[in-house]
């Protein structure tokens, strides 16, 4: 007997099949109505509460349709140029609280896909679809990798240095690349490193003198506040005695040698200076400043990878101009060397003002931290333990989750009920650590778990503030080390002190703003036009319509890892776990479009906030 709307079993025969024939057979009824073209019949095997997230597979974008209606419109779209096909599972899959999970691969005209399913009563509630790799232009890698060594003999034969060489010497200046990246941080490097493997030619700029020098340059207290098994690039993880909290110059150097050993064509000391877009010649045209030298770049494709953020948030306060101390913002701050003695004012309450303070405090500063508005403050030994270590860590890898199966794992859950998979994780927490926050609130620390208790990651997707992962400093502003004014800001400035909203006057030889950054689009306002950064709009946020993360809902965070308003425009970055992951999605689309793939984009983000 079958359920004559799906061709499915009823849902009281689903819990008889084991959970891997279950998803064989949701599969089997899937592959089934997608060949006849029956968009009717594959709508049907779907939950009428479903999510679809799709990154490149069907959509050549990152998008995530809801409902049936959702899928209907999507496939109605969609299907025919993608012809998809050969859905197969992939391990075994698993059942729990009445929902069956498992993996699958599959097969599109021009690409292989791998993805995830979550099945309730035989039909499908979360679907995430995925591309890994173009037919035809796979990664030469495993049993494919290029020999190296050329045997035999021949005239005029140039070695692997000097083709190395030759390869430097042209790329920019005689042969233009196809992507420009700008930005060599994190990103930019391991997006590079993607499309090195896929042949693309790219070249990725930065200002700094050396690869790894955004993290050397900053205080020298910093360290990753991720665990190692979140912060992996791309091919290259780190060893396997890599501290779990990485130093700054550690990771400098790692990035450094990533630079070296990926093969990158990386120019150092390259400033870009302005930029447009030649419409008609479907072309940037790039100047930049290298080592004191203008050029100018001629690539088909430019992606700011410039981390998840725009340029610095410094706050116009009156009399500013008249301070005879130092003031800068957090970005700047080399460290608390040579504070020793002196009165410090950090404005600002998340993960930099807290990490300054203690650096500050630890040099012997007398430091005050200005608090405008609640932070959520969770404990890095909590984060690891109840939040992420279920995906990241030694006892993940212990029970077979690569880091890729994490990415994908993570990726998989929809960001419309994302939060509902937190909230029990910072209730958890709450409860773990309620003397800290206990001992805060009476500190008069002002702290929030998300508009809706769904904690960092939410807060971090939605507006990428408001947050500090304890790594130690907490327990300062709790004592009273780090004095502590909240609900106040800075009102104006003298000579030798802050004067606050609410009347106090502090004395400072100090002032930093920790005040964070605007919109990645204010690089494009800086770098290409006004007029450009609002037609791709803001980027990052969700449309949750909390706080600071504005409505309508997006379903994806705004123009990160995928087509824009603007035709060849692209942003990539966030912490090293997005950089890393999302980068393999960037660069299929890069590569596709070399090689002149049709790439219909459906479901483009239309541009609802302009920063």
């Amino acid at each position: 007997m079958t359920d004559t709307a799906t061709g499915a079993p009823p849902a009281a025969h689903h819990s008889a099949l084991s959970p891997t024939d279950e998803i064989a057979r949701w599969l089997e009824l899937f592959d089934a109505a997608l060949t006849r073209g029956d968009v009717q019949a594959t709508t049907q095997l779907f939950t009428t509460d479903c999510h679809w997230r799709d990154l490149i597979g069907f959509t050549w974008n990152l998008k995530t349709v809801e409902g049936r209606d959702g899928v209907q419109d999507l496939l109605a779209a969609t299907l025919a140029t993608t012809q998809p096909a050969n859905w197969r599972t992939e391990g075994e899959a698993s059942r729990a609280n009445g929902v069956t999970e498992g993996w699958f691969t599959f097969e599109t005209a021009v690409a292989r896909g791998r993805g995830y399913a979550r099945l309730r009563d035989g039909l499908c509630w979360t679907l995430l679809t995925t591309l890994y790799e173009l037919k035809g232009f796979e990664e030469k890698k495993g049993r494919d990798r290029i020999k190296g060594a050329e045997h035999g003999v021949q005239q005029g034969r140039k070695n692997w240095t000097e083709r190395r060489q030759q390869e430097e010497a042209e790329l920019g200046i005689s042969v233009q690349p196809y992507v420009l990246v700008i930005g060599g941080g994190q990103g930019g490097i391991g997006l590079g490193a993607r499309l090195k493997r896929l042949g693309v030619p790219a070249l990725i700029i930065d200002k700094l003198p050396r690869p790894g020098d955004q993290w050397r340059s900053r205080y020298k207290s910093l360290c990753l506040h991720d665990p190692v098994w979140y912060d992996h690039m791309p091919y290259l993880p780190f060893p396997d005695d890599w501290p779990v909290f990485c130093p700054k110059d550690k990771i400098g150097d790692w990035l450094e040698m990533y630079t070296k050993v990926m093969e990158l064509n990386y120019w150092a000391s390259t400033e870009c200076i302005k930029a447009k877009y030649d419409e008609a010649a479907k072309e940037w045209e790039v100047h930049v400043m290298r080592d004191g030298q203008s050029l100018v770049l001629r690539p088909k494709q430019v992606v700011f990878a410039l981390g998840m953020s725009g340029v610095a948030n410094v706050p116009q306060i009156e009399g500013a101009e008249t301070f005879k101390g130092v003031q800068h913002h957090s970005s700047k701050h080399p460290g608390g060397d040579a504070y020793k003695g002196k009165k410090a004012i950090v404005l600002g309450a998340n993960n930099s003002a807290h990490d300054i303070c203690a650096d500050l405090w630890e040099n012997g500063a007398d430091v005050t931290m200005l608090q405008r508005s609640s932070t959520h403050i969770v404990r890095s030994d909590s984060l690891m333990e109840l939040a992420l270590g279920g995906l990241y860590s030694e006892q993940a890898l212990e029970k077979g989750i690569t880091t890729d199966m994490a990415d994908l794992i993570f990726a998989s859950v929809p960001f419309r009920i994302m939060h509902t998979f937190h909230i029990p994780v910072y209730e958890e927490i709450q409860k773990r650590d309620a003397d800290l926050y206990e001992r805060l609130r009476k500190a008069g620390f002002m702290l929030d778990f998300g508009d809706d208790g769904s904690g960092l990651f939410m807060k971090y997707l939605r507006r990428g503030s408001g947050y500090y992962i304890d790594v130690g400093a907490c327990d300062l502003v709790a004592n009273g080390d780090v004095k502590l004014k909240s609900g106040v800001d800075i009102a104006r400035i003298t000579e030798n002190s802050v004067i606050l909203s609410d009347g106090t006057e502090l004395e400072a030889d100090l002032i930093v703003y920790a005040t964070g950054y605007g919109s990645m689009n204010g690089w494009v306002e800086r770098l290409v036009s006004p007029e450009m950064a609002a037609k791709v709009g803001k980027c990052w946020g969700l449309g949750s319509d909390t706080t600071k993360d504005p409505g309508p809902w997006e379903g994806e965070l705004r123009n990160m890892w995928k087509p824009t308003q603007q035709e060849a425009l692209w942003f990539h970055g966030g912490n090293l776990h997005q950089s890393r992951h999302y980068s393999r999605y960037l660069a299929l689309q890069l590569k596709a479009r070399m090689e002149g793939l049709d790439t219909p984009v459906y479901g483009l983000q239309e541009v609802h906030h302009i920063a």
